[in-house]
């Protein structure tokens, strides 16, 4: 049911809780509601996480008790507090195949009929529905826009231009490495994003498709695009598109090779330039710009929207109201308008005004709005991981397989977290 919501506001303890082994989640205050929020340590530090806590508390007068994990403890820790039957009031994660741990229908309230829900960009409100249309929570996070990031300043030195289809991207990269460059920086040393952004169009382009692949009635073997696609990257690395040394390659190196111009491109998202690019290299963040992802899965290329944190709510808390209520006053425009000022993102939100926009996704607009599609390998397909992904590509760097063994190994990998999860058809 819609209900009025009043204009809350609040504050962020100065001491975080770290949650343990304690018998229950039940806290007891002096003064006001108390609610437990539950995530990630590096999610719940967030400068716009802290910022709208503060504002609550400081406006209510009510307390909200973090229960943060290392990020590397997060899914299993937090997983084996739900089983205890100790489930937070408010429970922060990305819509993504380890959602599925904590078995949304039984412990998750659908937000469907939250006025805020109108205030919603398209992309943000698609990020946030499961299968059946249910909105599971509010996405309250920075939305970036994941492609293709390449250096235009170089690009234009040596007269090319970026590419609009697949066989001018397939040019460019040959052309590149023939030139004695590294056409993509591809940092397969323990990052795993990238295959997602090439999946993403064949199931989010063919949601019968991925019906059935979530039915277990088709694997990815039965699937032609998904083998196009890991024999793309296979020659990709073959042909030295990726350089010499990227199986060495890993998250702090990505600035230094882009910022050197070692590397031309890379498959990453916008936000990366403003919170982890160190501008100290011969090419800033003004030397960049923003074209699709190529990776055989879709002609004109493609863009990923952003992953997004979400905030959930225990449908059986004792204190479920209250907590609705903080979600609503996290989305009052007065209140995230504080919490978002001078940070780079997309707007989740159509009140949002005091966010960065970056020049990079604002100049690709028409290509974005023509390309783009939400989120989908990594939050849809019913036991996708990205690591279990990586590591059956690098296997196949490797020599250890070929591509019909890199594509039959992350099948194998999809239907064992499937079953772990007691997906039906598994």
């Amino acid at each position: 049911m819609k209900r009025k919501r009043f204009v809350l506001a609040a504050v962020l303890l100065a001491a975080v809780c770290v949650f343990t082994s304690c018998s229950g989640l039940g806290i007891s205050g002096d003064a006001g509601t108390v609610l437990t929020i539950m995530g990630r340590k590096s999610d719940l530090e967030k400068s716009y996480m802290t910022s709208i806590f503060e504002l609550y508390e400081k406006e209510t007068g009510n307390r909200l008790d973090i229960i943060s994990y290392e990020d590397a403890e997060f899914e299993e820790s937090a997983a084996e507090q739900f089983q205890k039957g100790k489930v937070p009031d408010l429970f922060m994660h990305f819509h993504n195949a380890d959602l599925n741990r904590y078995h949304i229908a039984d412990n998750f309230y659908y937000m469907n009929d939250e006025e805020w829900i109108q205030d919603l960009t398209d992309s943000a409100k698609a990020y946030c529905q499961d299968a059946d249309g249910n909105i599971l929570g509010l996405p309250f996070w920075e939305n970036s826009v994941s492609g293709c990031y390449y250096n235009k300043t170089l690009l234009d030195s040596l007269g090319m231009k970026p590419a609009t289809t697949q066989a001018e991207f397939d040019v460019l990269c040959q052309v590149l490495k023939d030139t004695g460059y590294t056409p993509i920086c591809w940092p397969a040393d323990g990052c795993s994003w990238m295959p997602q952004f090439g999946m993403d169009p064949i199931f989010a382009d063919d949601p019968k498709l991925l019906k059935k692949l979530n039915q277990n009635e088709i694997s990815y073997a039965d699937i032609p695009q998904v083998k196009n696609m890991v024999q793309w990257i296979g020659d990709a690395a073959s042909k030295g598109w990726f350089g010499d040394d990227y199986l060495e390659t890993g998250w702090s190196d990505i600035s230094s090779v882009m910022g050197s111009g070692k590397a031309v491109m890379t498959f990453i998202w916008d936000t990366w330039f403003y919170t982890d690019f160190e501008q100290d290299g011969k090419y800033s963040i003004d030397d960049f710009a923003l074209m699709p992802v190529f990776m055989d899965t879709a002609e004109s290329g493609t863009y990923e929207g952003g992953n997004l944190n979400m905030m959930m709510v225990n449908k059986n808390s004792e204190q479920l109201e209250e907590a609705l209520q903080f979600l609503s006053f996290c989305a009052t425009p007065e209140n995230y308008n504080v919490a978002f000022q001078g940070i780079s993102t997309v707007n989740c939100f159509k009140g949002q005004n005091t966010n960065i926009q970056s020049d990079m996704v604002t100049n690709a607009k028409a290509s974005i709005d023509a390309n783009a599609r939400v989120s989908t390998a990594a939050s849809r397909i019913i036991g996708y991981n990205a690591e279990e992904v990586s590591d059956a590509l690098n296997q196949l760097f490797r020599k250890k397989m070929n591509v019909a063994g890199c594509v039959e190994k992350m099948d194998d990998y999809r239907i064992s977290e499937a079953k772990k999860q007691g997906a039906d058809g598994f």
